[in-house]
């Protein structure tokens, strides 16, 4: 049960206990069985996912709900009224803040109340319900040629009621103002149960705000409303009388940005905008972030759409992780400027005279929207680059959008440098320069003995220097439990008991959202990292080094701040089991809240025994997408691998660990003679025969089992004599042995033409994919030692051909035998076929194939070696390729496994299986052996690898 007194909002279950009885079964009692209605789950699990949103704070819900009606919404909100609970309305939970977490019931609005209900083009409005992601609005209010104008850098995630609690901008908030500027009419339920839209609301409520307006009038007219970035409270300029008082639209945008505090939204009708006929985008460079802060105010004058500003700092953290910024000017500091017209000559010509006036050290226009996407892309990812301090430390949110009048930005930004040095912390800036609007995650010592407090001395400090600069402590996000404790250093005590005395009128018991604006819990109480252990005291040691993460999963886990990029589709590969089930248990983020909650263990307390966490990394592909694609460098397979090695330490496994796990040892028995391979062929294309083996070997019955090679690759390739050259090691994995020699064979040809001699192993080795996929490391490290003793330490170089097999030299062959001065080497030596191409035989002209293909990249190429290289040779070859973005959803032994292949099919359908039905005579390229057996298995279509696709064209020698 809910405890409610004068200060805070607390609760039995905030610990990790147990939900109370009572609220579970009145919650399902009003819900009932029925499908059409909402769905309560109480479990540890689901509450484990729901405890954080994208901020540093940990609250455990009693329940959480998916309402699939606004009548279920008012269901439940009528059992907390009843018992006392507090009541949390959450979108994608993208919140930074720690705005969208509570005590007792979470109700997530983004998985049913999603819909755009309507777009009127003529009237320039939409009607939407508050789950609806802002994409899927942008999408079907452009072609009426519409747009939703406030567009923050989450717009593939969050959703747009989030928007309206937090009162979000984006990055052209100078065109198109906050969402509360575009807010028309709010359907909500308050505090008192009433249900009403904010054009008609109550008398006695309007009575009540007016009465409030006329207490505090000079107060309000003085103090709210002084600059464009001013989030942080109530916005109380909106009860002025010549503001159109507490009813209709000035009522909408009050309740906008307050939070959920107030009320809850049930529907929306927001305003559309006409999107620019034509932009031309700029970016200026100068010697710092302080000189173009200072240079903004003078580019206002020039109307543009959008003036955001980054830094050296976060640019070297994009190429550091292999991705690009070529395109931008000179400089240390950079200003991303969107100038509009009615045509590209009034938008070029527009960008023009800016940039005269920009007083810049240099300056480029970006021709084409694909470059300026790629640019744009940088400073979306912010949050997640920013993830990092320069020094590599863990930053965190916490003071994350302070704004300040555009015209004092660059003073307050050099004393912002100026008071993270004194405190001994830093952060990489960046944001809504024309706005005034900074976003920076900082280096606070969470970790440390004291790291809370220290990070709240920091905040106050914070505090006080953006009040002085006539700032907000929030400029786009809300306060939340982040800054809400900090607003009696921004506003006065009149200005907060105005807050109260509107918080009152909408919510007297203070059940909704409780501890955020008003009576505000302590900024550093319910921290999620300080409360988790290293992974150490679980016991039972590591097997993976964690070498970024200071050898700790626990830190490496916390890399997961909630960002939520995991539950859009991001244009790479993460994440595909989110994208097929839409369910937050299947995103990145919420396999790592398990984890972190693992750590903790107030609430998931088995540690490495957990039921919950082994259940969440179920629908897990392991394909190393979130390591590419999760701006904060998230692993979940590496997760996933050391949980399932402490998991079934000491305990009999699933059978398909044995049968999947050891494929190659059982592949290398089956192939021993050519007479034995036929009989195994014969015996596993029996019906019965093979649906036995499937059922004991814990294989899915719709998978055709593989055929295994009568003559393995090494055997064809013993019999053919050296042709000399330059030496390559080709690495002969066991699918290329076993299964698809032909590829092999393709490759050696390839090879060959062009001047390399083509050597093997001495004997057949396994790289242990196979073993870290199902979590046997301890075996996957003695096959690695094996194949590294079979490789030597010559500078020849490795060749592979199976992706997920060179990816694990590449990459985690370092991390699983950190001390082998080899494994570091491997590194440098593995090279795809098209890198080795690309690097020693670079102004070679390969065959023109000149077709059309459809291409499948491997997503542990797409998150380790990355498909540059090969999408430049296949250009080179003439191919047009389409290459998908998404996994194929086999994912190794993943879709192989019993239990899998509906999602494994559902992953099919996001890219892969569209393409192949509509590819006409295109052929399919895929180099993963994955890949090719989903597409062969689903479609009967048996894509080419890349060395077949070149060798084939080749003349014969």
């Amino acid at each position: 049960m809910t405890l409610i007194d004068d200060n805070r909002a607390t609760t039995a279950a905030a610990d990790g206990g147990a939900p109370g009885a009572d609220l579970v079964d009145a919650l399902n009692a009003v819900l009932g069985t029925d499908p059409a209605s909402g769905v309560v789950d109480a479990s540890t699990r689901r509450r484990a996912e729901y405890t954080t949103d994208a901020s540093n704070y940990r609250v455990v819900p009693q329940v959480v709900v998916f309402p699939r009606s606004v009548e279920d919404v008012e269901a439940v909100w009528a059992v907390c009224r009843e018992l006392g609970v507090p009541f949390t309305s959450r979108g994608a939970g993208t919140s930074v803040a720690g705005n969208a977490i509570g005590s007792g019931v979470v109700l997530d609005f983004s998985r049913h109340l999603n819909r755009v209900l309507e777009i009127d083009a003529e009237g320039m409005t939409a009607l939407i319900e508050p789950g609806v992601i802002l994409d899927d609005l942008q999408r079907q209010a452009a072609p009426h040629g519409l747009r939703f104008g406030p567009d923050p850098s989450t717009h593939a995630r969050c959703t747009v009621g989030g928007m309206i609690g937090n009162d979000a901008c984006g990055s052209h908030a100078l065109a198109y103002g906050r969402t509360s500027h575009n807010v028309v009419a709010l359907e909500v339920l308050d505090g008192h149960g009433r249900r009403y839209w904010t054009d008609e609301p109550p008398a006695e409520l309007v009575e009540e705000l007016r009465a409030v307006a006329s207490q505090h009038l000079g107060l309000i007219r003085t103090t709210f409303g002084t600059f464009g970035r001013q989030v942080s409270g109530y916005a109380l300029e909106h009860l002025l009388p010549e503001t159109g008082g507490p009813t209709g639209t000035a009522l909408a945008r009050l309740l906008t940005g307050s939070e959920g505090t107030l009320a809850t939204i049930l529907r929306a009708r927001v305003r559309l905008v006409r999107q620019s006929p034509s932009t031309t985008f700029v970016v200026l460079g100068y010697p710092s972030m302080h000189e173009a802060a200072d240079a903004t105010p003078a580019l206002l004058e020039h109307a543009p759409l959008a003036v955001e500003g980054i830094d050296r700092r976060l640019a070297d953290v994009v190429v550091r992780r292999g991705g690009s910024v070529d395109g931008l000017p000179g400089g240390d500091g950079w200003l991303f400027v969107e100038m509009g017209g009615e045509t590209p000559q009034e938008s070029l010509a527009a960008a023009q005279a800016m940039v005269a006036d920009s007083r810049a050290l240099d300056s480029v226009i970006i021709p084409t929207a694909a470059e300026a996407r790629a640019l744009w892309r940088i400073r979306e990812d912010g949050a997640g680059l920013a993830g990092r301090s320069p020094e590599g430390l863990p930053a965190w949110p916490g003071w994350e959008d302070a704004a300040v009048p555009p015209a004092r930005l660059g003073e307050y930004l050099r004393e912002f440098d100026a008071l993270m040095a004194s405190h001994a912390v830093d952060g990489l800036a960046y944001g809504h320069f024309g706005d005034g609007c900074i976003h920076v995650r900082i280096d606070f010592p969470l970790y440390e003995d004291g790291g809370g407090a220290a990070a709240k001395a920091f905040l106050e400090d914070a505090a006080r220097l953006v009040a002085k600069h006539g700032g907000s402590l929030s400029g786009e996000h809300g306060d939340g439990r982040a800054r809400g404790g900090l607003l009696p250093l921004m506003y006065d005590a009149e200005a907060i008991t105005a807050f109260e005395e509107v918080k009152r009128a909408f919510d007297p018991a203070d059940l909704l959202n409780p501890g955020v604006i008003v009576r505000p819990a302590d900024v550093a109480a319910d921290l999620r990292v300080p409360a988790a252990r290293p992974a150490h005291a679980l016991g039972m040691p590591l097997k993976f080094a964690y070498s970024r993460d200071e050898g700790d999963l626990t830190r490496a886990v916390h890399r997961c701040v909630g960002v939520g990029k995991c539950r859009a589709d991001s244009g790479g590969v993460m994440c595909p089991s989110y994208l097929a089930t839409g369910d937050e248990k299947d995103s990145t983020r919420g396999r790592a809240r398990l984890l972190q909650e693992m750590a903790n263990g107030t609430l998931v307390t088995d540690g490495w025994r957990s039921q919950e966490v082994k259940d969440v990394l179920d629908l897990c592909l392991s394909c190393k997408g979130c390591s590419a694609d999760c701006p904060a460098g998230v692993d979940m397979p590496t997760y996933k691998a050391e949980f399932l090695d402490k998991f079934y330490a000491g305990r009999l496994r699933p059978a398909n660990h044995y049968l999947l796990g050891w494929l190659p040892r059982w592949s290398k028995l089956a192939t021993a003679a050519p007479v034995l391979t036929k009989l195994v062929n014969a015996l596993t294309s029996v019906p019965a025969l093979a649906w036995t083996a499937k059922a004991v070997g814990g294989v899915a019955q719709e998978r055709p089992l593989p055929e295994f090679a009568v003559e393995t690759f090494r055997d064809w390739f013993a019999k053919r004599p050296v042709v000399p050259g330059e030496p390559v090691l080709l690495w002969v994995d066991s699918f290329t042995e076993h299964f698809s020699p032909e590829v092999g064979k393709a490759a050696v040809k390839l090879l060959e033409h062009l001047g390399f001699e083509v050597r093997l192993t001495e004997k057949q080795v396994c790289c242990g994919l196979t073993w870290v996929s199902t979590g046997q490391l301890d075996g996957a490290k003695r096959q690695l030692r094996t194949s590294l003793d079979a490789l030597g330490t010559s500078n020849v170089p490795v060749v592979g051909l199976e992706p997920s097999c060179t990816a694990l030299l590449r990459d985690d062959a370092a991390e699983l035998l950190p001390d082998d001065p080899r494994a570091h080497a491997l590194e440098r030596r593995v090279k795809t076929l098209a890198e080795l191409i690309a690097e020693q035989r670079p102004d070679w002209t390969p065959p023109q194939v000149d077709t059309r293909a459809v291409v499948q990249p491997h997503c542990h190429q797409h998150a380790v070696m990355g498909f540059a290289a090969d999408a430049a040779l296949l250009a080179k070859a003439g191919v047009d390729a389409q290459v998908l973005n998404g996994c194929c959803g086999l994912a190794g032994n993943f879709g192989a496994e019993a239990g899998h292949y509906d999602v494994s099919v559902q992953v099919a359908e996001h890219a892969l299986l569209p393409a192949l039905r509509e590819r006409g005579d295109a052929v399919v390229v895929a180099d993963g052996y994955s890949c090719r057996t989903q597409s062969d298995n689903l479609t009967g279509v048996r894509p080419k690898h890349l060395a077949e696709l070149l060798a084939e064209a080749l003349p014969d020698r």
